[in-house]
């Protein structure tokens, strides 16, 4: 067995009809920005602005999560995974993987590795949002360090991978940044989403099994009304006060760049630009 090349199978949960396979690659067009994130909610939570943002601008974007949430106190892989096709068209998304990787137990295993290495071949982004250092889940420092490690490992030519029959050729993302979850950082930067922070919203209660809706709320008020997860355990994200909470965070960054809404990133790499005229846009 050649320990320097891997086969992946991952779950293609959604393929917009737009991408179109090039013929002579037998690869989709490369996407401007590839989203790596541990489970089903987090791109959505952490960065459903600016992804949103950007395919509204006609760029192409991606998701691949690295497992399916098994081990969550709420819902079932199956009902995830019906969440997050309907967030991937609520985001306007050109695909959405799943790795199957096990949820709670990921490790820097040369499959795993290998397994983020096929998402940034495959699609070859210029940039690539991850997962946080230093987080509250043990799955998102994990992710973190494996993506790091597998932008490394993609560019290395002697390492092939495969997936979908096809040999992926070498990538190195130009960019790379995280997003915020749970635990806050100073951001290297922060972006306006004023006009996708109801979108972004939206992505989010697609994720109905795991997050706080405010309709469904209202709806369980109702005299004689079925609450079929009644039963189901309250999570942070689940209650009423983290939705409130991530109102609040999008509205403090918003005001440090006298906007509504934003989002902030941290770069992992220092930032240049050729000229300050860069940035009179």
């Amino acid at each position: 067995m050649n320990p320097y090349h891997h086969t992946i199978n991952a779950d293609r949960i959604f393929h917009a009809e737009t991408a179109r396979e090039d013929a002579s690659s037998l690869l989709p067009p490369p996407v401007h920005a590839l989203v790596i994130a541990a489970h089903p909610d987090d791109a959505e939570l952490s960065c459903g602005g600016v992804i949103l943002q950007m395919t509204s601008e006609g760029k192409g974007v991606a998701v691949v999560e690295c497992t399916r949430g098994e081990m969550g106190s709420r819902g079932t892989p199956e009902i995830r995974r019906n969440e997050a096709l309907e967030a991937a068209k609520i985001l306007g998304l050109t695909e959405r993987w799943n790795l199957n990787l096990p949820d709670g137990n990921i490790t820097q295993t040369p499959e795993n590795i290998a397994a983020i290495v096929a998402a940034i071949r495959y699609f070859r982004p210029n940039i690539l949002l991850f997962n946080p250092p230093h987080e509250r889940h043990i799955d998102h420092e994990n992710v973190h360090r494996l993506t790091r490690t597998a932008v490394f490992q993609s560019g290395l030519a002697k390492l092939q991978v495969e997936a979908f029959g096809v040999k992926l050729p070498p990538h190195r993302p130009k960019r790379l940044f995280c997003y915020m979850q749970t635990y806050e950082f100073e951001p290297t930067f922060y972006v306006d989403i004023s006009a996708h922070f109801e979108g972004k919203l939206r992505s989010i209660f697609a994720h109905s099994s795991q997050v706080f809706v405010p309709s469904e709320a209202k709806k369980a008020d109702e005299p004689d009304a079925v609450q079929e997860d009644a039963n189901a355990p309250q999570t942070l994200i689940s209650s009423p006060e983290f939705y409130e909470f991530l109102k609040a965070r999008a509205r403090h960054f918003g005001g440090k760049i006298g906007v509504q809404y934003a989002e902030g990133f941290l770069s992992i790499e220092a930032l240049g630009f050729r000229s300050l005229s860069d940035m009179l846009g």
